[in-house]
C-alpha cells in the first residue's frame, strides 16, 4: 500500500500493539465488571429496530 491508496480510503488506519496482549487474560476492573454482568441480568440488551432500504 503506498500514500496515494491511503490518501483515496475513507477507512482509518489502526495499528494495534502486540504488547497489549499481555492483558487478554486479566480482568482489569472486577467491580465493575460484576456490576455490568448484573445489570445485564436485569435489563438485558437493548432491542434494535433494522429499517428496510427501499
Amino acid at each position: 500500500m503506498n500514500i496515494k491508496d491511503i490518501k483515496t480510503k475513507k477507512n482509518p488506519i489502526v495499528l494495534i500493539d502486540k504488547h497489549l496482549d499481555f492483558f487478554n487474560d486479566k480482568v482489569l476492573f472486577p467491580k465493575k465488571l460484576e456490576k455490568a454482568n448484573e445489570m445485564l441480568k436485569k435489563i438485558g440488551l437493548p432491542k434494535i429496530a433494522v429499517a428496510s432500504s427501499k
